[in-house]
């Protein structure tokens, strides 16, 4: 091919090959076992997958509703009422999304535009800034604090400024499993007072909480829920992350304008799936069972490591476990991830790359939403590091 003869302006000139490729592409390289990427080695319930091909062929295989399902829309508003006190109208106040993704990008480009700042706690997942920078917007950045990954909340406060547009939180969080407590939210609710600054709510874990704590979503904060979207994902919850389906609620204000971008950017969501979803949802043990589900994985993950070498901050939310290698080696954590992934055959996530200025705090993430088999194989070659 000729040298490409047009010049590119690029609105992500900072984007380069993320840490998901990079690890993925060498875990496939020197078969490694993958904890690294965020996604279940398990199939979903069965029952779910034959209520899509139920209506497949019942025919809903065309267009849905623009903002979704309407019976889906209604069971969400059901849901998040039981558990959160706070009554979101199905009409105008909720939406179906492709996955939380399209969510929070959505809310973003709806009401971010040239030098407006939105302040993002860091480490952070990977797809917030992309998504203020292409809108023309400033990230400005919190760091997390320690390996308790904790906010600061007064240097939080000395980061508003006339500029603020948006604050994105995550809870539970990745990359950390940490989860925001009900102080912490009743905080940023405080920090917020007064002003018209938005909240992007990534809940996209909200049914994985361990040890007896509870979920606090901004749902259940009448300031909070005032501003904010709060963004989930079925993908997460279900175990079926390649489907894409998630969903957002927020005031029918913000909600109004959130539609506009979504409309000209998917439109709609897969239909057999959202009526599969419908009935599933009816059942609330199949979300609220999963609490239980993930701490014994992470319990069977922790208990294995007993006597390794890695520190344990025992999660307390998401699939995601960090282990703390200061007592193995000093090396950056992108190197010794690489090395495990070479030498010892498995694979994980360096958290430096969230970091602010790519802060090493030498701890690596491991996903232990898999299968038992491969929890097993994993903690054994831990253990002999």
């Amino acid at each position: 091919m000729p040298n490409f003869p047009y010049k590119i302006n690029s609105k992500l000139p900072n984007v380069k090959t993320t840490i998901f490729t990079t690890v993925g592409s060498m875990a496939a390289k020197h078969d490694a076992i993958n904890l690294s990427q965020g996604f279940p080695n398990f199939e979903p319930d069965k029952y779910l997958i034959d209520l899509v091909s139920k209506a497949m062929n019942e025919g809903h295989n065309q267009y849905a509703h623009m903002a979704g399902l309407p019976k889906l829309r209604e069971v969400i508003a059901q849901k998040i009422e039981t558990l959160h006190n706070r009554v979101y109208n199905p009409d105008n106040e909720i939406t179906i999304t492709v996955g939380a993704s399209q969510a929070i990008f959505t809310a973003i480009t709806a009401f971010i535009g040239k030098d407006d700042e939105v302040i993002v706690f860091k480490p952070a997942y990977d797809c917030y800034e992309p998504a203020i920078e292409v809108n023309g917007g400033v990230p400005v950045f919190v760091q997390l604090i320690g390996k308790g990954f904790k906010i600061d909340w007064d240097h939080f406060r000395t980061k508003i400024t006339p500029r603020t547009k948006m604050v994105i939180i995550n809870t539970p969080h990745n990359p950390s499993g940490t989860i925001l407590s009900k102080e912490d939210m009743l905080e940023l609710q405080k920090s917020l007072k007064d002003t018209d600054i938005l909240v992007v709510s990534d809940e996209v874990y909200e049914h994985i909480v361990f040890d007896g704590n509870e979920h606090q979503s901004a749902s259940r904060f009448d300031d909070l829920a005032s501003r904010s979207f709060v963004c989930a994902s079925f993908g997460k919850t279900f175990h079926v992350t390649g489907w894409k389906v998630g969903y957002c609620v927020a005031p029918a204000e913000l909600m109004h304008e959130f539609r506009k971008t979504h409309q000209f950017n998917v439109f709609c969501i897969d239909h057999p799936v959202q009526h599969a979803l419908a009935a599933y949802l009816q059942n609330p043990e199949h979300y609220l069972a999963l609490n239980s589900f993930y701490q014994e994985k992470r319990d069977f993950f922790l208990n294995a490591l007993q006597g390794s070498k890695f520190k344990i901050i025992p999660s307390q939310g998401t699939y995601f476990q960090l282990l703390g290698y200061e007592d193995i080696t000093d090396e950056k954590d992108v190197d010794f991830a690489k090395r495990l992934i070479i030498d010892h055959k498995l694979a994980s996530i360096p958290i430096s790359v969230f970091n602010e200025n790519a802060l090493d705090i030498k701890v690596l993430r491991f996903c232990f939403a898999k299968t038992q088999e491969t929890l097993e194989k994993a903690t054994n070659i831990l253990k002999n590091i």
